[in-house]
């Protein structure tokens, strides 16, 4: 039997990340065990921007991933958007004390109705955000309209390790240890339950890639890292 589908109306989703938005940095720190720098790091030397590329972060929450790509290319514009309030006040904070407020732009926005113009981005990146979208097509096929041709995409999302040993270790600790860990620190009593049924959820990434594919981009890649816990998905815009 298919995993049960999650519960993905907009409004409750920007409603749990609102809640736990003050300590998500260091659960994500605590429950990667410091991988997600890693990870988004290997996102934004995938996309090989030139320099002074005008990009997009879609579903930025605290930016991190925004502050990953100014650091690390030269010149470089970023334009956060996101729909949790809360989530965008942090990452204004963090931007701010970081000195990277005329580079980097936060909006409150809908990943599928994007508040920017056609063509208007060299590339785009989402960092752990597609799943949690109600209508993942429509989010797409609006980065392909906001993608100028030839421009890229990086996904990173959450996958299942292959090896059969790490697998089942993984699967133990997604199911049971990450939900009571993120229960206890956040004081939520769903969200840390919520991700493993999100990810358990979401198309494998064979078949991710094809849905990438269908919405007006072309070779899109599958990226493993660390074992499968995740994959980073490259497409460039046709």
């Amino acid at each position: 039997m298919a995993p049960p589908i999650p519960d993905k109306a907009p409004a409750r989703i920007a409603g749990m990340f609102d809640a736990i938005a003050p300590r998500y940095d260091f659960l994500n720190q605590v429950l990667s065990l410091g991988l997600h720098h890693r990870w988004r790091d290997r996102a934004v030397a995938a996309l090989a921007l030139p320099r002074g590329a005008r990009v997009l972060d879609l579903c930025t929450g605290t930016a991190d991933l925004a502050v990953a790509t100014v650091r690390s290319v030269p010149d470089a514009s970023v334009t956060g958007v996101d729909f949790s309030g809360a989530m965008l006040r942090l990452g204004l904070e963090k931007i701010r004390k970081l000195g990277l407020g005329r580079r980097i732009r936060l909006v409150r926005g809908d990943a599928t109705r994007l508040p920017m113009a056609s063509a208007s981005c060299d590339a785009a990146t989402i960092a752990f955000g597609i799943r949690n979208v109600a209508e993942p097509e429509w989010a797409l096929a609006e980065l392909a309209r906001v993608i100028r041709p030839n421009g890229r995409l990086a996904i990173l999302e959450f996958g299942q390790p292959a090896i059969p040993g790490i697998r089942t270790l993984y699967a133990w600790y997604f199911r049971y240890l990450l939900p009571a860990v993120g229960r206890l620190i956040s004081r939520h009593t769903s969200a840390y339950s919520y991700l493993p049924a999100s990810v358990g959820a979401f198309p494998p990434p064979d078949e991710f890639a094809k849905v990438i594919a269908s919405h007006g981009f072309s070779s899109v890649t599958p990226v493993s890292l660390t074992f499968g816990i995740v994959y980073l998905y490259i497409a460039e815009k046709l």
